[in-house]
C-alpha cells in the first residue's frame, strides 16, 4: 500500500483528479474532542494506519489549535513510531490542501516514504497561496500597512494577499497582481460572500494558469484570513510526471539517525538534520549506522 497521507481537517481533502489517486486520511484525534475520542481509541486507530499503509504523512496547518497539535505529538510519542511524520505546514488552508493532494499523487510514485515526507517542504516553494478579501483589517498572519488597514474601512474596497511563497498585498479593481508564477500551473479557488470574477477574469490571465478548478470554501479559510468575505486561491503544479521529476532532481541522502532517505536539510520522520559532509562520511561507514534507533530530542 502507498504511504497514508493524513490531514487534521476533511476541509483539507480535495477530490481526487483521478482514480488513481488516493484520498487523504481525515485524523480523528484532531478533528473530535477528547471527550468523544479517547486517547486509547486515537492510539488504536494510529497503530492500524500504520500497520496497513507502513508509514504515515500528517500534514497540519500552523492555526491548528494548540490541544490538537499536542494530541498529535502525544499519539506519535506513545506508540513510540519513527513510522509517522508530523509536517507543520505555514500555507494558508486552501494552500495546505493541494500539497496534500499534490502528496497523494506521488504517493503511488516509488518515492521511499522519507523522500515523499521530505518533498512537502520543497514543493510548498512551488504554490502560490492567497486570497481576495473584502477586508483586511483584522488579518495578522500576512504583513498589512497601517495605510491598507485604513483602506479597508472604505466600503467596496478588496484587496489581493498573497501569503506564500512570498507575502504581498495588492488593491484589487485595477490591473495589479501579486507576483505570480513563471511556470504552469492549474488555479484551485473557493468563495464565500465574494465574487470570483476577479479571480478568474483578471487574476487567472495574468498568472497564465492553464487550468480552473472550484473548491468547496471552508470554515478554515474564514478563521485564517479574519474575514467572511473572500476568495481563497492556490496556484500549483497539477502534472504529476512534472512533480515526480521535481523530487527526483534532488540529491537523495540516508537520515544518519533512523536510516530513511530525505531530500533537504533534515528527516521528516525523526527530525534528525542532515550531517556535515565529514560527518555524513563517517556515519555511512559505521557499523549499524541504518538501524532504527530512538526518536532525536525535539522530534516529538
Amino acid at each position: 500500500m502507498p504511504t497514508a497521507i493524513a490531514v487534521t481537517s476533511p476541509e483539507l481533502v480535495l477530490p481526487s483528479p483521478d482514480r488513481h489517486t488516493p484520498t487523504a486520511t481525515v485524523l480523528q484525534s484532531a478533528v473530535r474532542s477528547p471527550k468523544t475520542y479517547s486517547l486509547d481509541q486515537a492510539l488504536t486507530d494510529t497503530h492500524q494506519l500504520i500497520e496497513y499503509h507502513g508509514y504515515v504523512i500528517v500534514l497540519y496547518p500552523a492555526s491548528l489549535p494548540e490541544a490538537a497539535r499536542h494530541r498529535l505529538h502525544a499519539v506519535r510519542s506513545v506508540l513510540e513510531s519513527d513510522r509517522i511524520a508530523l509536517i507543520r505546514s505555514d500555507l494558508p488552508p486552501l494552500g495546505l490542501s493541494v500539497l496534500a493532494l499534490q502528496l497523494r499523487q506521488l504517493s503511488i510514485c516509488d518515492f521511499s516514504p522519507g523522500v515523499l515526507a521530505s518533498a512537502a517542504r520543497l514543493l510548498s516553494h512551488y504554490i502560490y497561496a492567497g486570497a481576495l478579501l473584502g477586508s483586511v483589517a483584522r488579518l495578522d498572519r500576512v504583513p498589512v500597512s497601517l495605510q491598507s488597514h485604513a483602506k479597508s474601512w472604505v466600503p467596496g474596497s478588496q484587496f489581493a494577499v498573497l501569503a506564500a511563497p512570498a507575502p504581498e498585498l495588492v488593491k484589487a479593481g485595477g490591473d495589479a497582481v501579486p507576483s505570480g508564477p513563471g511556470f504552469s500551473t492549474q488555479l484551485t479557488y473557493a468563495a464565500r460572500q465574494l465574487s470570483v470574477g476577479w479571480v478568474t477574469d483578471t487574476l487567472a490571465p495574468a498568472w497564465q494558469v492553464q487550468g480552473l478548478v472550484e473548491a468547496r470554501p471552508s470554515d478554515e479559510s474564514t478563521r485564517w484570513w479574519a474575514t467572511g468575505r473572500l476568495v481563497e486561491f492556490a496556484a500549483a503544479i497539477p502534472d504529476i510526471s512534472v512533480l515526480y521529476q521535481l523530487v527526483s532532481s534532488v540529491r537523495r541522502e540516508d537520515c544518519h539517525w533512523c536510516g530513511l532517505e530525505l531530500i533537504g536539510d533534515r528527516c521528516a520522520f525523526c527530525a534528525a538534520p542532515l550531517l556535515p559532509p565529514p560527518e555524513r562520511t563517517a556515519t555511512a561507514g559505521a557499523p549499524g549506522a541504518t538501524g532504527t534507533r530512538a526518536l532525536p530530542r525535539g522530534a516529538t
